[in-house]
């Protein structure tokens, strides 16, 4: 599978502080891709580096197996962007919004109804931004990096205050684009979202890449513990070890039905995090 994003020994900084210490990553094609981090750490920055809008003072990064910084206008209508509402007319209709959006990627403005249906905002297609709640604004931030069919799609907290149906909704989205092919690099700190979604991970901390792969592969790298944590049906919680010594003992609970759950103890990404740090994903102690 080829690399649809490289990323190597990039950095960037202003007067004192160095927002990004020479990370290095890729992305591989069709995948979901999840930059893990707390505010600050530098993962907007890297959006805006691989989107054209900053330039890194060291390293490079490929897209589609160009340097970014040398995409022509072309290859760059093959990328999409999503960042915080950035780019919405705020007295424009959500329809006028996505069709100013068409004329300026050459795409025809038929598509637009279809993408309004698929993210839920047909309903509400007359109604000015100004009007619209988080969610749809988010919603047709979203529509808006769909508008050109793009190849790349680079979101900055997609989900971040959002409820939980609407993120599903979101979610659905993203899973679908994936099935189209669509490479999707995504920034976030909430696990739960990298966890259902991303094919691979980097965890960013102050600027720096401090771990990458699965989701299930980094916890399970940090299972210090290696318990299963069996809850019975009294309530009683047992601790047994995660190995054959403890295989006759959960065979009894199994035979007499006295099991509830039972749970392997790896980590989540949140907890990785904070062995790596010291701090959560949300950047508190």
């Amino acid at each position: 599978m080829n690399d649809t994003i490289m990323i190597k020994n990039l950095s960037f900084g202003f007067a004192e502080k160095q927002v990004l210490n020479h990370i290095t990553f890729h992305v591989q094609e069709g995948e979901i891709f999840g930059l893990l981090g707390p505010s600050g750490a530098g993962k907007t920055t890297l959006i805006k580096i691989l989107t054209g809008q900053l330039q890194q003072s060291d390293g490079y990064a490929k897209l589609l197996g160009k340097d970014s910084k040398k995409l022509s206008g072309t290859e760059r209508r093959q990328i999409g962007t999503m960042m915080d509402n950035f780019g919405l007319y705020e007295r424009l209709s959500v329809y006028d919004n996505l069709s100013f959006y068409a004329d300026i990627y050459h795409v025809s403005r038929s598509a637009i109804n279809e993408i309004l249906k698929n993210i839920g905002l047909y309903e509400g297609r007359g109604i000015a931004v100004s009007k619209l709640s988080k969610g749809m604004k988010n919603r047709l931030s979203l529509a808006r990096a769909l508008m050109n069919n793009a190849k790349i799609l680079f979101l900055d907290e997609p989900t971040a205050g959002l409820d939980p149906a609407t993120t599903r909704e979101i979610h659905d989205v993203l899973l679908s684009q994936k099935k189209k092919g669509t490479t999707i690099f995504l920034t976030t700190h909430n696990m739960f979202e990298a966890e259902d979604l991303c094919d691979h991970i980097a965890l960013l901390s102050k600027g720096n890449i401090i771990e990458t792969g699965k989701p299930a592969d980094i916890c399970r790298k940090y299972n210090h513990l290696n318990k299963l944590q069996i809850t019975l049906k009294n309530g009683e919680t047992i601790i047994l070890e995660n190995g054959s010594a403890s295989a006759n003992t959960v065979k009894e609970y199994l035979e007499n039905g006295s099991i509830d759950a039972i749970h392997s103890t790896e980590p989540t990404l949140e907890t990785v995090f904070i062995e790596l740090t010291g701090k959560g994903l949300d950047g508190y102690e």
